[in-house]
């Protein structure tokens, strides 16, 4: 489909994203990891309760919506599939960040969440995880390691995935239903998003 040059109408009730996906063709060489009072685990089995409570607090103000629109057999589906990988990083006593990898594809793996929760964005914890993804992905013969990013996103994030190796290859744009509308999220996050009812 061919789309005219232009501005367009959002639809009532929707939300538009200029989606960028980005890939990696080998393995890069990694910067040491931050020093910091974090722990990288691996869960093995997420709980819905557990998986959605995370995702919601490091995704709400980027209006990550997608799985928590999933019922519980599609989430658990997704998240517990034989090649997915879902890794968080506690800090204080709590899990503060998800990462999901997703093996399924021969000699590929698509980084399929990543993210930190508000109280660790700048600390390095990013960085800690992202280092431990490019290591675990790359233990693996991979010909392709891909992510995706939009403008919804925090600020940094293309910027972010770009030096840690990463190199855009698409751009889309992305229309979705605007979860704060719908309840899904509270109509308070995404300042970064005007609301319009």
């Amino acid at each position: 489909m061919t789309i005219p040059d232009g501005t367009f109408d959002v639809p009532p009730g929707k939300i538009a994203a200029v989606v960028t996906s980005l890939e990696m063709l080998a393995a890069p060489v990694l910067p040491p990891d931050p020093v910091g009072d974090w722990t990288i685990r691996r869960v093995a089995q997420p709980g819905l309760d557990w998986y959605r409570d995370l995702y919601t607090r490091v995704g709400r103000e980027w209006l990550w919506s997608q799985r928590l629109r999933m019922n519980d057999a599609e989430l658990a589906a997704s998240i517990r599939a034989d090649g997915v990988e879902i890794t968080t990083l506690a800090h204080d006593g709590g899990d503060e960040a998800l990462l999901e990898l997703d093996f399924r594809r021969k000699n590929e793996c698509e980084l399929v969440l990543f993210g930190v929760t508000a109280k660790l964005i700048g600390t390095g914890a990013g960085r800690l995880l992202m280092n431990h993804a490019l290591r675990r992905a790359w233990a693996r013969p991979l010909s392709r390691l891909w992510v995706h990013t939009c403008s919804f996103d925090h600020p940094r994030a293309l910027a972010f995935y770009q030096r840690a190796g990463f190199r855009p290859y698409r751009r889309q744009v992305e229309i979705a239903p605007d979860p704060r509308l719908d309840g899904i999220l509270p109509r308070d996050v995404a300042a970064h998003v005007p609301l319009i009812d």
